[in-house]
């Protein structure tokens, strides 16, 4: 059995629940929520992720980054 204890809440524009211990900025990519949109829990989100830092193959947007060439051409 597994326990998830994030928190998370509804969003009234979007009609989902969302999880709030990721930033604004990836909730609105994760649930496609469009630019200049106002956020009806805006000051529920966490400041910081750590979604990147624990996995450094992901950019900002969520999208898989493409890495690095193993040898530099000389």
């Amino acid at each position: 059995m597994c326990t998830f204890d994030a928190p998370i809440a509804r969003c009234e524009t979007m009609h989902e629940m969302v999880l709030l211990d990721e930033t604004r900025k990836e909730c609105a990519c994760e649930h496609g929520c469009p630019r200049g949109q106002v956020c009806p829990l805006a000051g529920c989100f966490a400041t910081h992720s750590g979604l990147y830092e624990a996995h450094p193959e992901l950019s900002a947007r969520g999208l898989a980054r493409a890495r690095p060439a193993m040898h530099q051409p000389a």
